[in-house]
């Protein structure tokens, strides 16, 4: 009888989502986290016969993690900044989020309108009583400019200030209400 496997699927899914967190998208191999996870390659193998599936599973993973994160903000401000702020403590995961190539060929318009936004979007819609369209064309040259703090500071191009991504991010929402 074959020996009954002692790290489960979930635990390699888990010990890959920490895996990329350390140490990026570019340590997931079958090799790295059989090593991370104290066991042979064998298992993960068996689970995960092609690494594609395994990437996709801890992309979800990484995902839900990100968005219960910025979500938890109280307003459109608060989750801009939490954005932001999830590029400096988890740089590893934002650039497996939104550097790894996953959105290669969609235009900003896509990535706002895309399944994975339209929790931030109803929130946000929801918070400020206005309709999902308006949400859209407020949100639009925000989650630019909130992006590029966060990819800058993920990539270690931009320190960190809070304060000035705070005063930056109410001095644009306070043009677009004008522009309006």
């Amino acid at each position: 009888m074959p020996k009954k496997p002692t790290t489960t699927r979930e635990e390699m899914i888990e010990g890959a989502f920490q895996l990329v967190r350390e140490k990026g998208h570019e340590a997931l191999t079958a090799r790295n986290l059989a090593s991370f996870l104290g066991c042979s390659t064998q298992p993960v193998m068996y689970q995960f016969p092609g690494m594609d599936v395994l990437k996709d599973l801890v992309y979800r993973k990484a995902d839900e993690y990100h968005s219960g994160y910025i979500l938890a903000g109280n307003d459109l401000l608060d989750i801009g900044l939490r954005y932001v702020r999830f590029a400096e403590e988890e740089p590893e995961l934002f650039r497996f989020l939104f550097q790894s190539g996953r959105f290669s060929g969609l235009s900003l318009e896509d990535l706002i309108r895309s399944p994975e936004t339209a929790g931030v979007l109803a929130a946000v819609s929801a918070e400020e009583d206005i309709s999902v369209e308006d949400t859209v064309a407020f949100f639009e040259p925000l989650a630019a400019v909130v992006h590029g703090y966060a990819s800058l500071i993920a990539n270690n191009a931009m320190k960190y200030d809070p304060d000035a991504v705070r005063k930056a991010l109410i001095t644009i929402a306070e043009g677009l209400e004008r522009k309006e």
